[in-house]
């Protein structure tokens, strides 16, 4: 009994892992906590532990401040209790920033002051696929345009996605039934594992905890279970610095569950994670309100989606990622075949106004392997536009502020000023026309400042930058063609 292993350094923002021998009889996970304080200068952390079977308890931490850092254990039995000892936290390597936050009341920033410009995708049951599948999922994402994955713990049953998988979070089988008071530790290795190979990837993975489209009694298991589930998870996880909290797909078809159980679920997430990672809910219909302290940013499934971005940055004062704004694809369902056309405007759209979109693909496959169920390959037309988007987006923001440290300036995104246009005040305008086919616009700069102007074709991809900057009134000339954009950035 005793210390089994221990880390002697690990990098800020890192994963921090001690593995100690304890009992196995009995129910390890419920009847046996275990924990760790941890100690910097005269700051302490308590972080929860966890039993990872075959008699081993781990505690993982990560640790915010470089230097010297001690830890004790806690825990009733007493082979477990007192263990110290001491390691070292190195500086960040070059793409570890942190966790992400909001910054900026709208925006995020990881925790170096790096902004954060989300753009999504989802892949919901990508870990409960076959080994090749999931490592084909990860091979598309190295060249993909997302920096954040919507994924489930549990397995769904739902079209397209009709199949057991390998590994379950609980011990037992869909015929003999479930032990939710004990923890099937090989199927929570394997989420790790993805959720550690999203993070070096630069991925964040928006982890969802519960979901309605459920045969195996996943999300009938009442609370008590409910919240034990968190707890072993968090446990787990927490200390993985690309982890986003989601606690529901679509929670309001899980009528099992009041008001006061979400509420409650969200609290539980909260006072388990010690380092206050994002927190969200995802609706079908109704909103959960998001204005409660709990929650970090607004989850929304719409597809009025410069409309809801407006509505919820006034009404919520907090981030809004339009997570869901249906699909792109060709699947029967109204939400899953949208053109590429249409998911790039959405993201435009949404992006402009000072929100963040998410993408998703519903092409029928063979062996129904479609990326927003299965991952796999991505087939659609919007990727690449969604990059370009990105790439722009990002430089503009840069741009704008290009004799700051890029980490150090405070707006990371978008301020809408009217809907078709976002930016930064006084230094960087971008418009965008959707739908509409302008031929030319007559415009009045903003202040006494100079504007370089550039006219961007989001769909073919192309950038024309006029060869003079303006001032005051001027007059630009436009292809009448759908899905064009403005660009103004100072020149002075």
């Amino acid at each position: 009994m005793g210390m089994k292993s221990v880390d002697d350094q690990v990098e800020r923002w890192g994963v921090f892992e001690l593995s100690a021998d304890g009992p196995d009889t009995g129910n390890p996970f419920a009847e046996v906590i275990f924990g760790a304080v941890f100690k910097y200068d005269h700051r302490e952390v308590r972080v929860r532990g966890f039993y990872d079977g075959d008699g081993t308890y781990r505690v993982r931490f990560m640790p915010d401040r470089e230097g010297a850092w001690s830890f004790r254990t806690v825990c009733a039995r007493q082979e477990l209790d007192g263990l110290r000892g001491e390691f070292t936290c190195t500086p960040p390597s070059p793409d570890n920033h942190g966790v992400v936050r909001v910054n900026d009341i709208h925006h995020f920033a990881y925790d170096d002051g790096s902004p954060h410009f989300s753009v999504g995708t989802t892949c919901y049951a990508w870990v409960h696929q076959s080994e090749e599948l999931q490592n084909a999922t990860l091979a598309t994402l190295k060249t993909a345009p997302f920096n954040k994955l919507r994924m489930c713990v549990f397995p769904k049953w739902y079209d397209y996605n009709r199949g057991e998988p390998e590994h379950f979070a609980f011990p037992g089988s869909p015929n003999a039934g479930w032990d939710f008071a004990r923890f099937n530790p090989a199927f929570f290795r394997r989420l790790e594992r993805r959720v550690l190979d999203l993070m070096r990837l630069g991925i964040e993975a928006d982890i969802i905890l519960f979901h309605p489209y459920d045969k195996w009694g996943f999300a009938k298991m009442g609370m008590e279970r409910n919240v034990g589930y968190l707890r072993y998870l968090i446990a787990r996880l927490a200390s993985f610095r690309n982890v986003w909290w989601s606690l529901a797909n679509e929670y309001d078809l899980m009528t099992d569950l009041t008001m006061n159980d979400w509420d409650e679920l969200f609290r539980t997430v909260q006072e388990n994670d010690p380092y206050g990672h994002l927190r969200s809910i995802h609706n079908c219909h109704a909103f959960y309100d998001h204005a409660k302290p709990w929650v970090t940013h607004c989850s929304v499934q719409r597809s009025d989606v410069g409309e809801q971005v407006d509505l919820c940055r006034r009404q919520y004062a907090k981030p809004v990622v339009v997570d869901e704004c249906c699909y792109e694809g060709n699947a029967e369902h109204g939400w899953g075949n949208i053109s590429g056309e249409e998911m790039a405007r959405r993201f435009w759209e949404g992006v402009v106004r000072g929100g963040y979109v998410g993408h998703g693909e519903t092409y029928v496959r063979p062996n129904d392997r479609l990326w927003w169920s299965k991952g796999g390959e991505l087939v659609g037309t919007s990727p690449a536009r969604i990059a370009f988007m990105r790439e722009l987006v990002e430089d503009s923001v840069g741009a704008a502020f290009r004799e700051r440290d890029p980490r150090k300036g405070k707006t990371q995104g978008l301020t809408p000023f009217s809907g078709e246009c976002g930016g930064i005040k006084d230094r960087l305008y971008l418009f965008y026309f959707g739908l509409n086919r302008p031929s030319f616009r007559e415009m009045t700069t903003p202040g006494e400042g100079q504007y370089a102007v550039e006219v961007i074709d989001t769909w073919n991809m192309t950038i024309r930058k006029l060869d003079r900057v303006v001032q005051g009134k001027f007059r630009v000339e436009l292809p009448g063609e759908p899905y064009m954009a403005l660009r103004l950035l100072r020149a002075d």
